[in-house]
């Protein structure tokens, strides 16, 4: 009707109608009678008698936080947490959420990149079949690092080991690590019911078999089996924390290695780190799904002040009970990808109770120093000791070997 759409008389105030608080925030009647409904942006009045909306201009801008937020896809849930933070806690959940999502980006870009040399290395092996001579003289370079499991390749198996430690000031483990011959796991619990998270994590990979198949699946078969496994993993950690009382405020970072035969399949939420050691260089080969890290990422923050960093470690990602929690931003599910590996490789996967206190050089120092992954993993949690031991400690070595 007309009337909704004029100032409101004497009796109102400083009030405004639906309509022009329309026009004062830029959003259409429609968008508003919307945010009403969901609880996003309340009138400040509503008439008893006819149901009209008034607003008070000065939640114009509140209006208009909402409308941004909507632009950028941020859900509607989360907008209604956001919405009631002072201007500084919002800042950091929506950094936050931002974070989030170019993390996920960044995932499937890995993931399509990897898709793109994988089809593109079948399309060079067809064309050297009989028959098929298109493009074969720009091949002789093909395929010609790592091992892919082809025929005549090199049997390759791994020799691992794990530790886990209290550290210093901590009074209870909440890390996990398990080394086996075909599962290389650690996990970071935190919360009521993290030691039970991170337990339940590393556990739900344990009878993970589809690495022995590997020769019956194609590569695009090995990732849908290991999303698979990943969400088997998530899973396990919603049972393990349910029974809590505060089921949301627990969970953990998962960080793990499948072992195929001729490939590693890697699962990774939060964190926790793997780093690969190969011709003498130390290579990080996870990215952390923290806020410190994508403050790092868009350049608001150095490497050398992240590492003084006073906020709280803010996951972007972990495995957790539900999908709300103070110390998780949001629950997702894990990046997973397949490597090639080379006989010779030595991989690490830690949680941050090393790699936070100990510095990479003094990481590839004590990795390259071990003869072997027992000896390794002793190292690097005695490091951890002697830089303090703030936080529990988790690691697992693996060496790729040629077969005996």
């Amino acid at each position: 009707m007309e009337r909704e759409g004029r100032a409101v008389g004497a009796a109102s105030g400083e009030l405004v109608t639906i309509g022009e608080f329309a026009r004062l925030s830029r959003l259409s009647a429609k968008a508003l009678r919307r945010y009403d409904e969901l609880g996003l942006l309340r009138p400040a009045l509503v008439d008893p008698v006819n149901g009209y909306r008034y607003y008070d201009p000065a939640q114009a801008e509140g209006a208009r936080l909402v409308a941004w937020l909507r632009r950028i896809g941020m859900p509607l849930s989360r907008i209604g947490r956001v919405v009631t933070l002072d201007a500084g806690a919002a800042a950091v959940e929506i950094r936050a959420y931002w974070a989030r999502v170019e993390a996920e980006t960044a995932a499937r870009r890995d993931l399509a990149m990897y898709l793109v040399d994988h089809l593109s290395a079948e399309g060079r092996a067809m064309s050297r079949m009989p028959g098929n001579t298109e493009n074969a003289g720009n091949l002789e370079n093909a395929g010609a690092a790592g091992n892919t499991g082809g025929t005549g390749a090199v049997p390759l198996v791994i020799r691992c080991a794990a530790l886990t430690d209290t550290g210093v000031v901590r009074t209870a483990n909440q890390d996990a690590a398990f080394a086996g011959p075909r599962l290389l796991a650690v996990a970071d619990g935190f919360g009521e019911a993290g030691a039970e998270a991170s337990a339940a994590a590393i556990e739900a990979l344990k009878p993970s078999g589809w690495g022995a198949q590997e020769g019956a699946l194609s590569a695009a078969e090995l990732l849908n089996a290991l999303e698979d496994t990943a969400d088997s993993a998530a899973r396990a950690v919603r049972d393990a924390v349910a029974p809590w009382a505060d089921p949301d405020g627990s969970g953990t970072t998962l960080t793990a290695m499948l072992w195929t035969g001729s490939r590693l399949g890697l699962v990774h939420i939060g964190d926790s780190r793997a780093y690969l050691l190969r011709g003498g260089e130390l290579f990080r080969i996870t990215h952390d799904h923290s806020l410190v890290q994508s403050m790092i990422d868009d350049g608001s923050l150095s490497r050398e002040e992240a590492a003084s960093h006073p906020g709280p470690a803010l996951l972007l990602k972990a495995l957790v009970g539900e999908a709300r929690s103070a110390p998780v931003a949001v629950a997702c599910r894990p990046d997973v990808r397949l490597r090639d590996v080379m006989a010779g490789d030595r991989y690490l996967l830690c949680s941050d109770g090393l790699s936070a206190v100990v510095d990479e050089a003094d990481l590839r120092a004590a990795v390259i120093a071990a003869d072997a992954p027992e000896e390794a993993v002793r190292r690097l949690v005695r490091l951890a000791r002697e830089a303090g031991g703030p936080d529990n400690v988790a690691c697992a070595v693996a060496d790729v070997v040629v077969e005996a």
